[in-house]
C-alpha cells in the first residue's frame, strides 16, 4: 500500500507541476459546474426535443445518479479520511494550489464521480460515436482539473471515474427496465434511438465556440494586464 501511495504522490507532483497563469485561470473556470451550464442546457434541449414526456423520467434518474455519485463520495470522504494533497502535512508547501484547498479530505474526487455517471449516462442516451468522444472528453478534462488545481490526487479520480461509470451504466440499466416495464409513454423507444450526426454537429459548433472563446478572452485578459498574474 505504501508503494501504491508513492506512485500516486510522484504522478499528482508530475501533473500538478505542468502549470502557468493562463492554465490556472482557464482550470479554474473548467472545474466549476456553472460553467457548462450551456452544454448541458444544450443537452437537456435535444433529450426533450427527442423524448418529450419521456424526458421526465430520463432527467429524474440523470439527477439521481449525480445526487448518488455526490453523496457516497461524501461518505468514502468521511470514511477513507485521506488528505487531499492541499492539506497533507507532508507536502501541502509543495503542491500548486489554485482557488480553494477543497475539504480536509479526497478519496474520492466527486467531480470524477459526477461528470463520468453524466458521461456514461448520456452516452447510452444518444448512442452517437462522436457525441461519446466530445462528452467523455469533457470529463475527463474536468477531472484532471481537480489534480492540476491541487485538490485530487490521480487515484483520487480513478476511483472516482470507475465509480461513476459504473454507477451511470447501472442507472441507464434502470431506465430502460423502467420504459420497458412501467414507464411506457409511446414511441420512441429509449433503447431504438439515437443522436443524429447533424444534432451533434450543432452541439460540437456550440461547445468549441464557447471553449475558444473563453480560451481567447482569458489570453487577452492577461496579455492586457487585467488579470493577476
Amino acid at each position: 500500500m505504501e508503494h501504491i501511495i508513492d506512485i500516486d504522490k510522484s504522478i499528482f507532483f508530475y501533473l500538478n507541476g505542468m502549470h502557468s497563469p493562463f492554465w490556472d485561470v482557464v482550470m479554474a473556470l473548467f472545474t466549476r459546474t456553472e460553467y457548462w451550464m450551456l452544454l448541458f442546457a444544450v443537452m437537456l434541449y435535444y433529450i426533450i426535443r427527442r423524448y418529450r414526456m419521456k424526458s421526465i423520467m430520463i432527467l429524474i434518474l440523470l439527477a439521481l445518479a449525480i445526487l448518488v455519485a455526490d453523496q457516497f463520495s461524501g461518505l468514502i470522504k468521511d470514511s477513507v479520511q485521506r488528505f487531499r494533497p492541499s492539506h497533507d502535512p507532508s507536502m501541502q508547501n509543495l503542491v500548486h494550489n489554485v482557488l480553494s484547498r477543497g475539504g480536509l479530505y479526497g478519496y474520492f474526487s466527486a467531480h470524477a464521480a459526477n461528470t463520468f455517471a453524466v458521461a456514461t449516462y448520456t452516452s447510452f442516451i444518444f448512442k452517437n460515436r462522436r457525441f461519446n468522444i466530445l462528452i467523455f472528453c469533457w470529463a475527463t478534462f474536468v477531472s484532471y482539473s481537480r489534480i492540476y488545481l491541487g485538490v485530487h490526487f490521480p487515484f483520487d479520480i480513478l476511483t472516482g471515474i470507475v465509480f461513476g461509470s459504473a454507477l451511470g451504466y447501472g442507472i441507464y440499466r434502470l431506465l430502460i427496465y423502467l420504459d420497458n416495464r412501467f414507464f411506457v409513454l409511446g414511441l420512441p423507444k429509449l433503447a431504438d434511438t439515437k443522436l443524429r450526426n447533424k444534432d451533434f454537429r450543432y452541439i460540437l459548433i456550440i461547445v468549441l465556440c464557447f471553449v475558444f472563446t473563453t480560451l481567447l478572452l482569458v489570453n487577452r485578459l492577461q496579455h492586457f494586464g487585467w488579470l493577476q498574474q
